[in-house]
């Protein structure tokens, strides 16, 4: 419904009495010097809520008000409107109602959008509002570039029709490169856009895959035009500063980009494969920040136990899970905070992931001899306060890093173990004598991440008999509960799950378990770890995480498998205790989420392709 008349809308909310006449000359000042919309000043300054301004407009213009995520958004009607002018319009198409369009605005009394919208469109308008925030999100998940990437990868095999024609020694031609570049623009951007943490490029026999990474789990995009594998390859490896004749030995090489606003680091790691070469790239979002510790998910009381252990001034705390767990972002979350001009951090790493101001970062490279433990003995000669390893791989480095714990040094590190307990057997079975790791270690923090349940698709679930067994080794009452699961929807990409959360659990050093290990007796280390106050074991943090309505069932169950084994003894009192504190993370998490950032208002797309000076091989690649 297009309105009549230009509609001042501080004049409305000032005689409707929702704002004072002083504050719509506030909110007009800072409008004039930020160039946004009134709307927009007003929500930001707190005058009004979203939900009232928008209430306001539906009920004065006499449109509906629309909730995009349990509306049944049809796909076609949001192709209609190309991307880039429903981004700069703030508008979606979300219905096709055969003779009219349903049109969702943020601003539905923009009359000059609706004109244009009017002349873009194929039929005419119905207008509808919905809030900013819903369609900053809905582009996002409707406007994936599956078509685009199949568009651009036909073109590509159409300017040369046979591999063989692809000349590897000169590189690709000026319509090639072209072709190529446009190609990887729209990959990269799609990935950016799903919040994909990696892209692998996989070459079959008949087809080429595309797969993106998103929570965790690996979405697939199939290209049938399997001879342009060889030119994305060769483009990927010469941005990364890689040996591009070398097709038959593994590469890791590093590049950095800009795209939609976002710089990403990518780590590029390529491997021959039967049918070619595989590339997998890690991507890392430089500019969204590094997650503090209170944003990693640990509930505060855990999260206390582990700040007070950083501030001591010696010992080992290792971080354990396997890849993808989040380890890497707790450790810099750590490092943030204990980098201070008073303490000299020196990080070993193997990649550099993130830059951190201060902090003496080392790239390791065994190429040349500049393994862990090499780079470990120089440091110790450097005067450090804080050391952060990489990774501890053999028993070298592992020795080296708790002898420098025992000398007055905080190190932190990793390592690749199911869970708290079963790190300080394996530094035992690496070689590390129990001495040294029982005078050395003071704390395991071992860590999952679990998805999340699409809060728009949420539904009842009650276990099956199966579940139930499984279950009932961390808790006896469960055929009563209530359970969630996500039923997949337009929202979470029909997966039923949106986002992910930690799962945490914290093993304090103690003296019965510190007598075990100098004995070597593993068995009762682990009877002395399950026993100590305080401590959860992940599976039953992760069923309260699934009691509470967070996660399901079946992410529950796929940790158990993972960690397998069932250490579930903890006392009742602590369940209570972790129940509250895992609700209070909850709540913290919702209260601190803040809606997409609004991209640059341009009608192209940047993409900055920054090589860095690297010597065939690179420095790493995807862990």
């Amino acid at each position: 419904m297009k309105p009549k008349a230009k509609i001042r809308l501080g004049d409305l909310l000032v005689q409707k009495e929702i704002i004072s006449e002083e504050q719509l000359m506030q909110a007009l000042a800072a409008q004039k010097e930020s160039g946004r919309k009134l709307g927009f000043m007003l929500i930001e300054l707190g005058l009004v809520t979203e939900n009232q301004l928008l209430s306001f407009l539906s009920q004065h213009l006499k449109v509906p008000l629309v909730d995009i995520s349990k509306h049944n958004v049809q796909l076609a009607a949001v192709n209609m409107l190309p991307e880039v002018q429903a981004r700069r319009h703030r508008a979606l198409v979300i219905e096709d109602k055969g003779d009219r369009l349903l049109v969702a605005m943020s601003d539905p009394a923009d009359l000059a959008a609706i004109d244009v919208l009017s002349r873009l469109l194929p039929k005419p308008l119905d207008v509808a509002v919905v809030s900013d925030s819903q369609l900053i999100q809905a582009y996002d998940n409707f406007y994936r570039r599956t078509e685009e990437i199949a568009s651009f990868a036909q073109e590509l095999a159409e300017e040369y029709q046979d591999e063989a024609e692809f000349d590897f020694d000169s590189g690709v031609g000026d319509e090639q490169d072209t072709a190529v570049a446009r190609l990887l623009q729209s990959i990269f951007e799609d990935a950016v856009q799903a919040k994909a943490s990696d892209i692998h490029i996989e070459p079959d026999d008949a087809l080429l895959r595309i797969r993106m990474r998103v929570d965790g789990v690996l979405q697939e995009n199939v290209i049938q035009e399997k001879n342009i594998a060889s030119a994305l390859v060769l483009r990927l490896k010469l941005m990364s500063g890689l040996d591009i004749s070398e097709k038959r030995l593994p590469q890791d090489g590093r590049t950095s980009m800009r795209i939609k606003g976002h710089s990403i680091d990518v780590r590029v790691s390529t491997m021959p494969v039967q049918a070619g070469e595989s590339v997998v790239m890690r991507l890392l979002d430089q500019s969204a920040g590094l997650l503090t510790l209170d944003q990693t998910g640990m509930p505060n009381n855990l999260l206390t136990r582990f700040r007070s252990l950083l501030h001591r001034p010696h010992g080992m705390i290792l971080v354990t899970g396997p890849t993808g767990s989040g380890k890497t972002t707790t450790l810099y979350g750590a490092l943030s905070e204990l980098n201070k001009a008073a303490s000299k951090i020196i990080t070993v790493e193997d990649p550099v992931e993130y830059r951190l101001p201060r902090i003496n970062q080392v790239q390791t490279n065994n190429k040349i001899g500049l393994s862990f433990a090499n780079v470990l003995r120089t440091t110790l000669r450097q005067d450090p306060d804080i050391i952060m390893v990489g990774e501890m791989r053999d028993q070298e480095t592992a020795e080296i890093g708790l002898r420098g714990a025992l000398t007055g040094h905080l190190v932190l590190s990793t390592l690749h173990t199911n869970d708290a307990i079963s790190s300080a057997v394996r530094l035992l079975d690496m070689g590390a004598p129990g001495y040294l790791v029982a005078s050395s270690l003071r704390a395991v923090v071992a860590q999952r991440l679990v998805r999340k349940i699409c809060n728009n698709c949420s539904e009842d679930y009650r276990l099956n008999a199966e579940e139930l067994l499984w279950l009932n080794n961390l808790d006896d009452n469960l055929e009563a509960i209530n359970f969630k699961r996500g039923r997949g929807c337009q929202s979470c990409n029909r997966t039923g799950y949106k986002g992910r959360i930690g799962v945490f659990e914290l093993l304090e050093m103690t003296e019965n378990m510190m007598n075990a290990l100098k004995l070597n007796d593993t068995i009762s280390f682990s009877q002395a770890a399950q026993k100590s106050p305080g401590f959860v074991p992940l599976a039953k943090v992760a069923l309260m995480y699934a009691k509470m309505g967070i996660t399901t069932v079946d992410e529950v169950l796929k940790l158990i498998e993972m960690v397998a084994d069932e250490r579930t003894i903890s006392k009742p009192n602590d369940n209570e205790v972790i129940e509250q504190e895992l609700a209070q993370v909850v709540e913290d998490q919702t209260a601190n989420e803040a809606p997409n950032e609004e991209p640059p208002k341009s009608s192209g797309f940047s993409f900055e392709l920054e090589p860095l000076n690297k010597p065939p091989g690179g420095d790493g690649g995807p862990i």
